[in-house]
């Protein structure tokens, strides 16, 4: 309610006295929007209960401990990418990750979403800068607040990681469980308004790094923005830099759309794209929804049903996030996989290069820092791209591994031919049958998949970045 005050004092400042007036009339008979799209398309109000997963999702964690660990942790995959997977994260629901600048809407829609205005349970709005924490929306018995540091500390949750990031950002981590029916399938997280005339060291935590660790996890991220904030700064264009390879799980909202004329909107969807152009490099350009996510009916001589239907679509869009949840936490598992096989493969590379190099009389320090400075010349990548069917797109980059190498010394890493055993097998060996075999092979267990069995090295290519063949369009 502070938030509609608020806003309808800054409308009545743009107006003529007597326009002041009659829009605070309206303004406080303004009825409420019908909530029943919502509940229908997200599936609400039926009392079917929720499937399990418990069986598949204990099957997709034995095959990460038993087939891809093992070489994640001897190759020291973690401390290339920074990414460990935890059994929180495989476990865990569909992740909604809500981003943009201050004061466009961000908590007022979670809490449209949830049908939280004017309940005890519902995020503080206003018109300046209200969110200045990192807000964990999740489902529980009760209504009930959860610290940072507890969220941190508790192994089952999937936010364990977050620890790393300092005391002064778990000090602004603050999880919600609400009983609400739509949040048992899906956790909606909550950011800080980016404003651009704060330096990131102000935040007292680093605020990029903690943004990329959530953007690395969400099933589906909301970038807001309003009719009054399409600018783009330093900070907004370092994040849409941390969003790129996420271009498919973005979506674009412009909300407060019932605040402008139909010209006047025109424009302003012209200026979104300008701005954003820039920051979006790809052929096909995000999907933008164009509505005004709050709990008041629609403005009056508005487009109202062009933006319920948006709405309506948003929805949908949310809706399938939800129902593709397995199918897209394999799709990840495996891809993650690829990605660890290919980061083994390279090591090994340079390690028999390292060795076949290595003479009586050599300077091993050197002999080696020549090859990390220009692994072309000695056809490091050339040789996984020619041997072992590997995509060129999924390589990392050929800098990367200075660093890695200059934390982790080529002596600490044994052969991919010496990681066998009789009774354990061979590492790679088993990472190469989850990804072509264990793992489709669960998708196909779902009833969605198409012959999985078939799949292999030879057909497809281990090293192909994985697509969700399963997922709905």
């Amino acid at each position: 309610m502070r938030a509609l005050v608020l806003l309808c004092c800054f409308v009545a400042s743009l107006l003529l006295p007597g326009q002041a007036e009659e829009a605070e009339d309206v303004s406080e008979e303004a009825p409420l929007r019908d909530r029943s799209h919502i509940e229908k398309t997200l599936m609400l109000n039926e009392d079917k209960p929720a499937d399990d997963y418990s069986a598949v999702l204990q099957r997709l964690r034995k095959i990460y401990h038993s087939s891809i660990k093992p070489l994640e942790q001897s190759y020291k995959y973690n401390e290339l990418r920074q990414h460990e997977i935890t059994d929180g994260e495989i476990t865990s629901k569909p992740m909604v990750l809500f981003l943009g600048p201050w004061s466009v809407g961000k908590s007022t829609m979670i809490n449209y979403l949830l049908g939280l205005e004017d309940t005890r349970y519902q995020l503080y709005t206003g018109a300046e800068p209200t969110t200045s924490e990192f807000t964990v929306i999740m489902h529980g018995p009760k209504l009930k607040t959860i610290e940072g540091i507890v969220m941190a500390a508790d192994s089952t949750r999937s936010f364990s990681p977050l620890e790393k990031f300092g005391q002064n950002f778990l000090e602004k981590l603050i999880g919600i469980e609400v009983p609400h029916k739509l949040l048992e399938r899906v956790t909606f997280v909550d950011t800080p308004g980016i404003i651009e005339n704060r330096k990131q060291q102000e935040r007292g935590y680093p605020f990029n790094d903690v943004c990329q660790w959530f953007i690395d996890r969400a099933d589906l991220i909301f970038v807001v923005f309003d009719p009054t904030k399409l600018d783009v700064g330093l900070e907004l264009e370092t994040l849409f830099r941390q969003l790129k390879g996420r271009e498919s799980q973005i979506r674009i909202i412009l909300n407060k759309a019932d605040n402008l004329a139909t010209q006047m909107l025109m424009r302003v969807y012209g200026a979104l794209f300008w701005s954003l152009a820039p920051l979006i490099n790809v052929t096909e350009p995000p999907r933008v929804y164009v509505s005004s996510f709050w709990p008041q009916d629609y403005k009056p001589d508005t487009h109202r049903d062009l933006f319920l239907k948006e709405e309506i679509s948003l929805l949908e869009d949310l809706n399938q996030v939800i129902e593709n949840r397995l199918e897209n936490k394999i799709a990840f598992i495996r891809q993650h996989a690829i990605r660890v096989r290919i980061h083994a493969l390279l090591v090994d590379r340079y390690l028999q290069t390292y060795k076949d190099k290595m003479t009586f009389f050599s300077d091993g320090e050197l002999v080696f820092k020549d090859i990390v400075e220009d692994p072309d010349k000695f056809y490091i990548f050339k040789t996984i791209l020619a041997k072992t069917n590997v995509s060129k797109f999924d390589l990392p980059n050929r800098e990367a591994y200075k660093d890695f190498f200059g934390i982790n010394p080529i002596s600490s890493f044994k052969l991919l031919s010496q990681q066998c055993s009789y009774m354990g097998g061979c590492f790679l060996e088993k990472i190469e049958r989850a990804i072509t075999h264990e793992l489709p092979g669960l998708l196909g267990s779902l009833g969605l998949g198409k012959n999985p069995g078939a799949l292999n090295c030879d057909k497809t290519g281990c090293g192909e970045t994985p697509k969700n063949r399963y997922k709905k369009h």
